[in-house]
């Protein structure tokens, strides 16, 4: 498959809203080592004037990969996902994602090139609330490797 890059500046049209929920919060903010009682204890959010529990600052990914599953052909923009490099990810925060929030995200394909034999693709997703209140831009980078440089080997066993 080869990158399309005509792909640039492609929009996908917005994503289903995302229910932020305390579960999902507390597990993300497990699994990043963040202990912090703002992510887990509404109590502890409005000592610090939030209306509820807040979402550790890299918790929008989550949101977006659920996006790119629902809107993403990688056929049609030529990129192979199967072995993956997160390669850069930066957050434009406008508020704090919390508890509560149902969040729509637009996502725009704004680089796509091969680098050295490998496709990078980077991505623009856009995240609001369902009114439409912007909460956060994350500009993200992609790596995609081939299945013997991915280490993807179906033959090893044991790992």
């Amino acid at each position: 498959m080869a990158l399309n890059p005509s792909c640039v500046g492609k929009t996908y049209p917005p994503s289903q809203p995302y229910p932020v929920e305390p579960e999902t919060i507390r597990r993300f903010a497990e699994a990043v080592g963040d202990p912090a009682a703002v992510f887990t204890d509404p109590e502890a959010a409005r000592s610090l004037g939030h209306p509820a529990a807040l979402a550790p600052p890299t918790f929008p990914f989550v949101v977006v990969a659920r996006a790119m599953h629902e809107v993403f052909d990688y056929e049609d923009i030529g990129f192979d996902p199967t072995y993956l490099i997160h390669g850069d990810q930066r957050f434009e925060y406008t508020r704090p994602v919390r508890v509560g929030n149902r969040l729509v995200t637009t996502l725009e394909i704004t680089g796509a090139k091969t680098l050295r034999g490998k496709d990078v693709l980077t991505l623009r997703a856009d995240l609001t609330d369902t009114g439409g209140e912007h909460v956060v831009t994350t500009h993200m980078t992609f790596v995609s490797l081939s299945a013997v440089e991915g280490g993807g080997r179906d033959d090893v066993q044991g790992r």
